[in-house]
């Protein structure tokens, strides 16, 4: 999992990316493509 303080741009890196928000803090989330992760930090 990568942490980046944004992650706007790590969004656009696979089409099926959501965008979750989880315990106060912001993830992004692939079900597909389990390799592309990350949390805003």
């Amino acid at each position: 999992m990568k942490i980046k303080n944004s992650i706007k741009a790590l969004r656009t890196r696979h089409r099926d990316n959501k965008v979750v928000r989880r315990r106060g803090r912001i993830y992004i989330i692939n079900k597909v493509n389990k390799r592309f992760k990350a949390r805003q930090g």
